[in-house]
């Protein structure tokens, strides 16, 4: 029948029925829905493209919704549906999205990445997107809800104050978690696509000098954070991985310390022979309950960073010109370089999966250049004892840095 304000009044239920629906007969899937106690309510039916099942949208009750504006929204609910839209199924989700804060996401989302982070990945993680005030105020908000806009203003308070390169970090762990609530259909966008980048962090390239060197291994104290930092300077390792160092992961008799890949930046087990200068260094630890050689967090080791390298820098006074804990690493790849040693087994030694050992070329070189980094590392060693020590060295050096 055609459903217009005459047929609307007149309609009865159906003798014995509660729930009935009248269709239209010029407008496939507009109806006049009827339910005792009077209601009379219009609705359009539908079914969503792929799926066996109908769904159902209310367009308004009767002398509230005239006939033609209830016929009207019906033909443009099903216009979407024949483009492939599905009006009721997008409302669920924004109503499940509404019910989902960031807060409540962000802990699923942790939860997911953590066996895959290193452990300081994941707490730097959850430092700005739980811990920290980086993103506090949108906690609370639905995480389908939270616009550009709000996502750049933090952007930008962060940059104010902190700095710009703790603002590009910041967006770059938002960034990855928007994009997992993306395939867990959590929201339809990611709000940070199209925010300013901030200025990223520019690579250094401090090289410290031999005079330099020297200061800052004599400076350095016999607590923990003077043998990792002399550690530092003999194995050019990563501060974590040093600062983690465990007994567990050492084998003093063959004098060789294999660094477990859950702890390696690039997900690799590393072994090395420890150089005798190093073996002499972690001799001086005294050995606890505990398997981390220094002491820190129960499951991190060494943590006191910061207040360490300041009393250190106090130390040094103007003898060390500012510089930071990684350049270490990076004066210790340049000064085997100046020693001689072959730039793949100067990466061999760091752990570095990189130039040679990437690509087509590290598909089928697998060596680790064992005994080549043993050498590397003796001729190293022997080269910053003869500094420290004021010696000549037994190393003939091919360039000499001041």
């Amino acid at each position: 029948m055609k459903l217009d304000t005459r047929t609307a009044a007149t309609l009865q239920l159906p003798a014995g029925k509660a729930d009935h629906i009248f269709w239209d007969e010029d407008l496939a899937g507009f109806g006049l829905r009827l339910r005792q106690g009077g209601r009379r309510v219009w609705i359009a039916q539908y079914r969503p493209s792929g799926s066996r099942r109908t769904r159902r949208a209310t367009l308004g009750a009767v002398g509230t919704v005239t006939p033609a504006q209830a016929r009207d929204e019906a033909r443009k609910l099903l216009a979407r549906v024949a483009l492939g839209g599905d009006p009721q199924g997008e409302k669920a989700t924004r109503r499940a999205q509404s019910a989902l804060t960031f807060r409540a996401a962000v802990e699923a989302y942790l939860d997911a990445k953590k066996p895959g982070l290193r452990a300081v990945s994941y707490r730097l993680t959850k430092l700005y997107l739980l811990d920290g005030d980086y993103f506090r105020p949108l906690h609370s908000v639905a995480v389908g809800a939270i616009t550009r806009q709000e996502i750049a203003a933090r952007l930008s308070s962060i940059a104010r104050q902190r700095s710009a390169h703790v603002a590009a970090a910041a967006r770059r762990a938002i960034s990855a978690a928007f994009r997992w609530f993306l395939e867990e259909a959590w929201t339809s966008t990611n709000p940070v696509i199209g925010t300013r980048r901030p200025a990223d962090y520019k690579p250094r390239d401090r090289v410290l000098t031999n005079a330099e060197l020297v200061a800052i291994w004599s400076s350095s104290g016999d607590d923990d954070f003077g043998r990792i930092v002399r550690l530092l300077v003999l194995l050019g390792s990563r501060r974590q991985e040093v600062g983690g160092m465990r007994w567990s992961e050492l084998n003093l008799a063959a004098g060789t310390w294999t660094l477990p890949s859950e702890r390696s930046k690039n997900h690799r087990a590393h072994t090395i022979a420890l150089p005798g200068a190093a073996l002499e260094i972690i001799a001086t630890v005294p050995q606890t309950h505990r398997d981390h050689l220094f002491a820190g967090r129960a499951q991190e080791g060494f943590t006191s960073w910061s207040c360490s390298k300041r009393d250190l820098d106090q130390r040094l006074a103007d003898r060390v010109k500012p510089w930071h804990l990684h350049d270490i690493r990076r004066t210790v790849a340049i000064g085997m370089a100046d020693l001689g040693v072959e730039p793949h087994h100067i990466e061999a030694a760091l752990n570095h999966f990189s130039g040679h050992r990437r690509g087509v070329a590290g598909v089928y070189n697998r060596s680790n250049y064992d005994r080549a980094v043993k050498q590397a590392l003796a001729r190293w060693s022997e080269h910053v004892m003869a500094l420290v020590e004021g010696r000549e060295s037994k190393v003939v050096a091919l360039s000499q840095r001041a």
